[in-house]
């Protein structure tokens, strides 16, 4: 199925799944003579819209994008975001949650994540919307380096949880604080499919809207490439219009249907965001084995989880069925270790075993930290995860010799 190793005995970090059926999709495409945006990416879009309504059908509906950057940047679009607004994101993510505010001019405001916890605190939320709202600076309180009021000011517009490594976030709370203060909620589902929450609702349908991606490395794959999923009917068709040059129909059928429209209107500046059936056609596929895929991740989860539990050295993610493992993120205890983390992770990737960090917090990066004049001690919680985290392999295919050479790795490297 394309999971065996091929450079000897490496493991790598991350590998997709891709077997025969996949092949032949590809192939269908190519021999059809339509390569780009056409019946293939509708019909994803369709199967996926299903396999989210499952639990509430009727009203959900999804739209593929490029890439979930893009999703997340016509999401904020769509919820009317621009210069002069604010956008929460947690500190700890991928770049991306945070740049698509920039790309509308609004300012970015960091939320530290709860203690002991890789999602983002209600609580720091709440303040912080408290501050934005009645006009002064994201950050306040006296800082031992004698600062007090400091960040961004501006009205806050959106909210953007991310669900890391595939858990979901408290969004029952964050929505209730969020609707207190008036602002859109974007979750960043990136991570987190299929997580389905114990009601039988799946993370990335609880906001105004969700973001998923379907990056390489992701729990299914186009190898690029995202979707949009949203109940809001204004949301919907303004992602619609926009993720295509702001053109106000469909206009994918303009080569092929004999008695197609060559006209069309340019009713807003759009960007080019539209998925092509290539990928399309991988993401179907993809999509029929969603369950399978995310069996395999959780069986190497729980191996894992019984390999480092009881020992102090260690401290396991949260697990719960509604995982979607799209990472395993080890904390490590440093207190009890003669390696650092990071000496660590050069001689384990000298093995031939690859691993991660996910991720270096958003705060400590050069373009935020100067821009906000911020300091690593602002967002603690953020701080202590990201000095402490190493994110193993976890992919469909591994083979259990390779799932317990991860282990023995982990386990020599870190003697008291």
């Amino acid at each position: 199925m394309g999971t065996k190793e091929t450079e000897g005995s490496n493991i790598p970090f991350a590998r997709p799944f891709i077997g025969k059926e996949e092949e032949e999709a590809v192939l269908r495409v190519l021999r059809s003579g339509w390569l780009t945006t056409g019946k293939e990416a509708l019909a994803f879009e369709k199967e996926f819209e299903d396999f989210l309504s499952e639990s509430s059908p009727g009203t959900l509906r999804c739209l593929a994008v490029n890439s979930a950057t893009s999703g997340l940047h016509l999401a904020l679009e769509a919820c009317g975001v621009g210069p002069g607004d604010t956008v929460l994101v947690p500190s700890l993510t991928f770049t991306s949650t945070a740049e698509v505010a920039r790309y509308l001019g609004a300012e970015v405001v960091f939320v530290d994540l709860a203690p002991g916890s890789f999602l983002m605190d209600p609580a720091a939320l709440e303040k912080t919307l408290d501050r934005l709202s009645r006009g002064l600076p994201a950050y306040g309180g006296l800082k031992p380096d004698g600062r007090g009021d400091f960040g961004p000011t501006g009205k806050p517009r959106a909210v953007i949880p991310v669900h890391y490594g595939g858990l979901p976030c408290d969004m029952k709370a964050i929505m209730e604080i969020a609707r207190r203060y008036d602002v859109k909620v974007i979750e960043d589902a990136a991570h987190a499919f299929p997580s389905r929450l114990k009601d039988g609702s799946f993370a990335g349908t609880l906001a105004d809207a969700g973001v998923f991606s379907f990056y390489a490395t992701k729990t299914i794959t186009t190898g690029e490439g995202g979707m949009v999923a949203t109940r809001d009917r204004a949301i919907a068709d303004r992602v619609a219009v926009m993720r295509s040059h702001g053109i106000d129909r469909a206009v994918w059928n303009r080569y092929t249907d004999r008695k197609a429209s060559w006209y069309y209107e340019v009713v807003e500046p759009g960007f080019k965001y539209n998925l092509p059936d290539l990928l399309a056609a991988l993401g179907r596929v993809q999509l029929k084995r969603a369950w399978r895929l995310l069996e395999e991740r959780r069986q190497i989860a729980a191996r894992y989880n019984d390999a480092f539990a009881g020992d102090n050295r260690f401290i396991l993610p949260p697990t719960g069925d509604e995982n979607a493992w799209h990472l395993y993120p080890l904390r490590l205890n440093l207190a009890n270790f003669d390696l650092s983390r990071d000496t660590m992770i050069e001689r384990l990737q000298d093995r031939g075993i690859g691993v991660s960090v996910h991720f270096i917090p958003l705060h400590i990066m050069p373009y935020y930290r100067k821009r906000h004049n911020l300091l690593p001690e602002d967002f603690p919680e953020s701080l202590r995860r990201f000095k402490g985290i190493i994110s193993l392999p976890i992919w469909p295919g591994m083979e259990q010799d390779q799932i317990e050479k991860v282990i023995a790795g982990v386990k020599q490297e870190y003697r008291t």
